[in-house]
């Protein structure tokens, strides 16, 4: 499993190690019934507090991504993968209504909106 935290971000780590294993398992490089690394493991293999992994490991079984059994680990569940990208989709919207909310408070136009957009979306590769 390769996990890149960036430390100087504003998304906490523990959502960053969410947001990465999910990718994973909804791409199929984590195939259903595969083991994850330990709380333990990864913690010291990305040097952050076992309460952290602890953290990401438990939202991802409430989501449904995982399955932890007590004693032996943590597991890639079995998950329809529509289910999984609409959860993505899902986020993503959330992420976007709330940055829509904080530019029309600080009194942006629909057109101004729009522009930001398309310029961020122009820059990506």
């Amino acid at each position: 499993m390769k996990i890149i935290l960036n430390n100087s971000s504003m998304v906490p780590i523990y959502e960053q190690l969410i947001n990465q294993i999910k990718n994973e398992i909804i791409d199929g490089t984590q195939a259903a019934g595969s083991p994850l690394p330990s709380v333990r493991a990864l913690s010291a293999q990305l040097k952050i507090s076992a309460l952290t992994v602890k953290k990401a490991y438990d939202r991802l079984e409430e989501d449904g991504f995982i399955i932890t059994v007590h004693g032996k680990g943590s597991f890639v569940a079995e998950t329809d993968r529509s289910l999984a990208m609409e959860a993505c989709r899902k986020a993503v919207e959330d992420e976007f209504a709330a940055t829509i909310s904080k530019a029309r408070n600080l009194g942006m136009t629909v057109e101004e909106i729009i522009d930001i957009v398309n310029i961020l979306l122009e820059e990506q590769p």
